[in-house]
């Protein structure tokens, strides 16, 4: 049996240039948003600001539903669990908390030693992976924390990986995500290099040159196969993972 290709172009499409996008307009925030972040269903989006109050809204009108109060400085990043039952924020009051999304209820705090620029939950969300900034004698850190029973929960990481300093000059991540399968944990830096660390024991386990200035983001598509940076050098660089 002979298969047919599929037809790769569509007919050009009637445009009516009447028509305008009408966006929602989220109000809420009295400082700037540092981080937005829709949950896996699309239906919910979660807010980071500097005044230290995460937001969560309705995707479908931009009604606010509640904020995540008690931390006292700039919310850096965000991360919702899989199935948007819990919420990690990361503070520069050297703190990550975990929220209860349903209720706003905060089950625990992570105390760090800096502030932290970053959070992230595994797949499986039974591990999650921060990095913090260095502070006074203190370098950098990527902590990884293992919640086995959410009323239970461990506030000491199970592995810590210290930034030491480069040539004499503090480097400072800015990004942090898993890989497939939490095969590593991904970390992009200020200098413009994407290290792959082994979750289990800490090791690098790949360095890349990805860009000649500070790597601002990095995102992984849905299944994770491909990743896209955006730098201070003025460039986007999307990777086959």
């Amino acid at each position: 049996k002979r298969v047919q290709p599929r037809r790769t172009t569509e007919p050009p499409q009637e445009t009516n240039s009447n028509l305008t996008m009408k966006p929602y307009l989220l109000q809420g925030h009295e400082r700037p948003i540092t981080s937005i972040q829709f949950n896996y269903d699309g239906d919910l989006l979660f807010t980071a600001s500097k005044d230290h109050v995460p937001s969560v809204w309705r995707a479908d009108d931009g009604d606010r539903l509640g904020t995540f109060n008690g931390h006292k400085g700039t919310i850096w990043d965000l991360d919702c669990d899989r199935m948007s039952n819990w919420l990690l924020t990361a503070s520069a009051d050297a703190s990550v908390r975990l929220w209860k999304v349903e209720t706003g209820e905060c089950l625990s705090t992570f105390p760090h030693i800096g502030p932290v620029r970053g959070v992230a939950w595994a797949v499986g969300s039974r591990q999650f992976a921060t990095i913090s900034d260095p502070f006074m004698e203190h370098n950098g850190k990527i902590r990884i924390y293992e919640i086995e029973n959410i009323d239970d929960i461990d506030t000491e990481p199970k592995l810590e990986i210290e930034l030491p300093k480069i040539m004499g000059k503090r480097v400072n991540p800015t990004g942090v995500h898993w890989t497939a399968l939490n095969e590593a944990v991904l970390v992009s830096f200020d200098n413009g290099v994407i290290k792959l660390y082994d979750p289990e024991h800490g090791d690098v386990t790949h360095e890349l040159r990805a860009h000649e200035k500070k790597i601002n983001r990095c995102r992984f598509n849905r299944d994770k196969t491909l990743l896209i940076t955006s730098s201070a050098d003025f460039t986007s660089k999307l990777y086959d993972t």
